[in-house]
């Protein structure tokens, strides 16, 4: 059978025998696949650094007819975060994204918007702010695969929430009013959802730090309110994934220290 290839990025790698690795990939082509890298470890030739995690590469397998694993050739780098400063936040910010495709896409099915997304934001993850194209690359996801609601209106009543006050619940799928919301609810924010809103319209590289034209007063208060917006945002995306896999990510309590 002849090789197959596809651009893709490393999501995880283990330990298997002596020098091999077992690697989970989602590629362009295929979607999330998993395969065995013979002599992994000491062959430098065929995959050098390119099976470090959210490494960017181009992916040479085959699949084997009965065999639940393909076969990894070799891996060309085509980027890779180690070619730029890393600091703790930004490393546990890229395992983020590993943890988050690896956990919500399905194997072997291909998915380029999804692709195109993790791409995108991976080269926008920087040391000294990752936490917006973080934030865009949940919403982004949560919204690609399925799991978010509606944001406009309130799940019990139909009413449009508009610039009201919206609220959410660990055991419910979508906002309420506040006539309907449930004990132990958490509110997310009009100016949250208007974020939201944002980002779907805009690219994630349009994100950028507040206008240089601005007082050092102004970009403060003004970095200080997205903060608040962001953190608001992805507590609620984050209940919601980990509602839909019924388990904790291990990466997001990572995130809650920084």
């Amino acid at each position: 059978m002849s090789l197959k290839q596809s651009e893709a990025i490393v999501v995880r790698t283990y330990p298997l025998r002596e020098a091999d690795l077992l690697v989970t990939l989602f590629t362009r082509a295929e979607g999330k696949i998993k395969g065995v890298a013979r002599a992994a470890k000491k062959s430098r030739r065929r995959f050098g650094g390119a099976l470090e995690p959210v490494t960017l590469v181009r992916v040479h397998y085959e699949d084997r007819e009965g065999k639940e694993l393909a076969r990894l050739d070799s891996c060309d780098i085509l980027w890779s975060p180690m070619s730029e400063e890393l600091d703790y936040p930004r490393v546990v910010a890229l395992e983020h994204v590993a943890e988050m495709l690896d956990e919500l896409l399905p194997d072997r099915e291909a998915n380029d918007a999804i692709f195109r997304l993790a791409v995108s934001v991976l080269h926008e993850l920087r040391t000294g702010d990752s936490w917006t194209p973080l934030t865009y690359f949940q919403l982004w996801l949560v919204r690609l695969v399925g799991f978010l609601p509606e944001l406009s209106a309130c799940l019990a009543c139909g009413r449009t929430l508009n610039g009201d006050r919206a609220y959410y619940h660990a055991l419910a799928d979508g906002l309420m009013c506040e006539q309907h919301k449930r004990l132990a609810s958490s509110q997310l924010a009009p100016e949250s959802r208007a974020m939201a809103g944002q980002m779907f319209r805009a690219p994630v590289e349009s994100f950028a730090a507040v206008g240089a034209n601005q007082t050092d007063a102004d970009v403060t208060r003004a970095n200080d309110l997205a903060g608040a917006q962001l953190r608001d945002l992805r507590r609620f995306l984050l209940q919601i994934v980990e509602r839909h896999i019924e388990k904790k990510l291990v990466t997001a309590a990572m995130l809650a220290k920084l």
